[in-house]
């Protein structure tokens, strides 16, 4: 039985998660964690990406993993 992505649990709780976000100012999480800069990037292969400057948080990559 194939069952798509948007009928299944987990997308349903990305995009309750989204609407959640929406509205969160990105001042916000940087004020809520003073490590948000330094975790939410990666390096490697000589590409640096800084993704701490868009509205995710680790509940965020929770829910995509």
């Amino acid at each position: 039985m194939n069952v798509l992505v948007v009928e299944r649990a987990a997308w349903e709780a990305l995009q309750a998660h989204h609407q959640k976000m929406g509205d969160v100012h990105l001042r916000t999480p940087f004020a809520d964690d003073s490590t948000r800069g330094e975790r939410m990037t990666i390096e490697a292969a000589g590409v640096y990406l800084d993704y701490s400057k868009n509205r995710i948080t680790d509940q965020t990559l929770g829910l995509l993993l």
